[in-house]
């Protein structure tokens, strides 16, 4: 076993060539990021839309893709939506705290402004 050849090559058990599309984004120390990617989209379909970007954005592409297989895998029916959707209904729910706590802080600002005008009266 070669111990230089990729993530990508060693899953696919196969020779990983000097211009591998996959070594610079799946180093060997990470299997599980390829094997993602792998289940989710296919080799031979990472491949090509790696070669279709252009080379500044190809880790860009496989971290979004590789957090998005990671997902489905995780959430087959939901994948990254689910945390989506969780996400913004903690971010709702904290909107809404934060409103009836404002409001709470006016009521209580309101009834101090009484207290203390009537002390003058």
């Amino acid at each position: 076993m070669n111990p230089k050849r990729c993530a990508a090559c060693k899953y696919l058990r196969r020779r990983c060539p000097k211009d591998c599309i996959f070594s610079p984004y799946f180093p060997p120390n990470d299997p599980a990021k390829f094997a993602w990617i792998h289940r989710i989209y296919g080799a031979g379909n990472v491949s090509k839309m790696l070669q279709q970007l252009p080379d500044q954005t190809r880790a860009e592409a496989v971290e979004s893709l590789c957090f998005e297989a990671k997902c489905r895998v995780d959430d087959p029916v939901y994948g990254c939506v689910g945390i989506i959707h969780f996400l913004q209904t903690q971010i709702q729910q904290t909107q809404n705290q934060l409103a009836k706590t404002q409001a709470e802080i006016a009521l209580a600002q309101t009834k101090l402004s009484q207290t203390h005008n009537s002390d003058f009266m």
